[in-house]
């Protein structure tokens, strides 16, 4: 049952969102919104400053990786992405909207019961659903998808040569819906150093890595929680840990960033567990 006492907050909480994230806000998107008309909607971006959907209904929201797919009885789907700092709130009619300044408001979709309010969304794309291959046709297999390809994922891991695993996994076009968290969380429980050439690892090793991400991310994508550990107080084993100790060899929590483009994430890593680089 969804607790309306304060606004239903579905989004990256200032960070780079993980595939399961999204995934729990196309979810409850779609409880409060599938199979209902618009009754009033609000773009403030110049690009869709025009645009209005009342009337139009709803037939469903749907992630792919890390983006959200709102699809429309007109054949349209409205494309949006979080990023770093984006979110959507969800509201009863009548509720005291709290996600942030109003300046941050970049789309307003409200129905008859819901008002929808997404707070500093990014490239945000009205399209037809027939082309939302525009969008997302550059993107991996999805991860969390229920019909996963795995095989496509595997021969995509292992065609990048000698790029490192620990900058691999967070390449949406190899695989979509792999963050930080789940990075580090599977590469430390299959014991693989993040600097490992990707075409180092065997078939099975790589399926291995795979199949550990999925499951983390399929236990948690239906709820709030990202913990990895399955204990809720101590939800990693080394993600955020830098300098501290080992949860299983007692060595020190090591950082590392593998990645050479702008703005790369912090990866935590232990060198006692992960060892074959």
């Amino acid at each position: 049952m969804l607790d309306w006492r304060r606004s239903l907050v579905v989004g990256s909480g200032w960070r780079v969102p993980e595939g399961d994230t999204v995934y729990l806000a196309a979810k409850r998107l779609h409880a409060c919104l599938a199979g209902q008309r618009i009754d009033g909607s609000d773009f403030r971006l110049p690009t869709l400053a025009n645009l209005d959907l009342t009337g139009v209904g709803v037939r469903e929201i749907r992630p792919y990786g890390k983006h959200l797919l709102f699809r429309f009885d007109d054949n349209r789907t409205l494309h949006t992405h979080f990023r770093m700092d984006g979110s959507w709130h969800i509201y009863r009619q009548g509720q005291r909207w709290s996600g942030g300044p109003m300046h941050s408001v970049r789309v307003i979709v409200s129905s008859r019961i819901y008002t929808c309010v997404g707070y500093r969304l990014h490239d945000v794309t009205m399209l037809q659903t027939a082309d939302e291959h525009l969008v997302i046709g550059h993107l991996g297999p999805d991860i969390l998808d229920d019909d996963f390809d795995e095989g496509l994922a595997l021969e995509n891991i292992r065609s990048q040569g000698n790029r490192a695993i620990g900058d691999v996994l967070v390449d949406q076009r190899v695989l979509a819906g792999i963050g930080n968290i789940y990075r580090c969380e599977s590469l430390f429980l299959t014991g693989i150093a993040p600097a490992t050439p990707a075409s180092s690892l065997g078939r099975d090793r790589c399926a291995t890595l795979v199949t550990v991400a999925r499951t983390l991310m399929m236990r948690n994508r239906d709820r709030a929680s990202q913990s990895t550990t399955g204990d809720e107080q101590r939800a990693h084993f080394v993600y955020g840990r830098a300098r501290q100790t080992c949860r299983r060899c007692h060595e020190t929590i090591a950082t590392m960033t593998a990645e050479t483009r702008p703005n790369a994430q912090t990866i935590f890593w232990c060198p006692g567990c992960q060892s074959d680089s």
